[in-house]
């Protein structure tokens, strides 16, 4: 049997194969001794070939997952036996060979010949970018399957702000259904969507702990690169150092507050907070003082023009991170 799943959508093409390997364990191989993946742009040929050939283990068939074949490089002549073994009907009948493809392009004449081959089997499948109607049912169909209910508007603010980004899209839907206990609304899909700039925040806060002054700048500079400027970056850098401050003082206070209580006291998300509270923990009230002083002196140098911005973010950073 062979079983060919390609195409762009990777997110999905993943989510299928996963799941007919799961399928495959529960009818023919409950101790999981006869599935192997292989990804063919690593693998040595013979041991690819053996893995085709072999026999199955105490049961009647053997899975065996041949990735990324079609668009290796330097793999021609692998290509060209596997194709000719199709094409001979050489493939042991015990063999069930599913052929994923990651949407790489396929370069050789071979390679688009054995492309041809596999998408006219029974068991292909393309996975191509989900779009309009089709994307919006998708994403309403794995909030659902994950416990969770949205609102077509939020659906729309979904697709109009992220597309078709199906592992994006995953990651966004599993933190909105985590701490979304009611209809997922847009203005909680708008929170989840700066997730990634928070991130990166986080990232920038977490080196200057650590005072890697060159990683710090480092990343500085990459958000410039992304069109930020210097008082975005320091805005952002005081926020989560404020939102540290606050936490740390209820923390002062009761050290067995639970992250949810944190939240609800302070009107912060939770993801917010479960993100921050590592942070708490590092410092002292007294150096959280000291550091968000030298945030709003700061704050007032640039607004009066003391000094160019850039220059006076990467002594404010130097001397936190010392």
């Amino acid at each position: 049997m062979l079983i060919y799943l390609y195409g762009p959508d990777t997110f999905r093409s993943r989510q299928q194969l996963k799941k007919m390997i799961e399928k495959f364990k529960i009818d023919r191989d409950p101790q999981g001794l006869n599935v192997v993946v292989v990804d063919a742009e690593k693998e040595e040929a013979g041991v690819v070939l053996q893995q085709i050939s072999a026999s199955p283990f105490l049961a009647e068939r053997r899975m065996v997952v041949l990735e990324n074949l079609l668009s290796s490089t330097g793999k021609k002549e692998l290509q060209e036996d596997i194709f000719d073994r199709i094409k001979r009907n050489s493939i042991p009948e015990s063999t069930v060979l599913l052929f994923w493809e990651g949407g790489g392009k396929l370069k050789t004449d071979i390679s688009k010949k054995f492309h041809a081959l596999l998408s006219k089997e029974k068991f292909a499948q393309e996975f191509l970018e989900l779009t309009g109607v089709q994307l919006g049912a998708w994403i309403k169909q794995e909030v659902e399957k994950r416990g969770g209910h949205i609102e077509n508007a939020s659906v729309q603010f979904i697709i109009q702000n992220i597309g078709s980004d199906t592992w994006f899209l995953n990651s966004i839907i599993d933190q909105l259904v985590s701490y979304t206990d009611k209809e997922i609304t847009s203005s909680d899909v708008q929170l989840f969507l700066s997730e990634k700039a928070d991130d990166n925040i986080f990232n920038l806060v977490d080196a200057i702990v650590a005072g890697q002054s060159k990683q710090v700048y480092k990343m500085i500079r990459e958000q410039y690169t992304k069109g930020e400027d210097a008082q975005y970056v320091f805005a952002m850098i005081l926020r989560q150092f404020r939102i540290l401050l606050e936490l740390r003082d209820l923390y002062e206070k009761d050290d067995t507050v639970r992250s949810e209580e944190l939240a609800k006291k302070l009107s912060i998300h939770p993801f917010v907070v479960k993100k921050s509270f590592p942070f708490v923990k590092r410092y002292t009230l007294n150096h959280l003082k000291s550091i968000y002083r030298n945030l709003l002196k700061f704050d007032i140098q640039t607004k009066t023009g003391q000094g160019d911005q850039s220059v006076l973010l990467d002594v404010l950073v130097g001397s936190i991170s010392t």
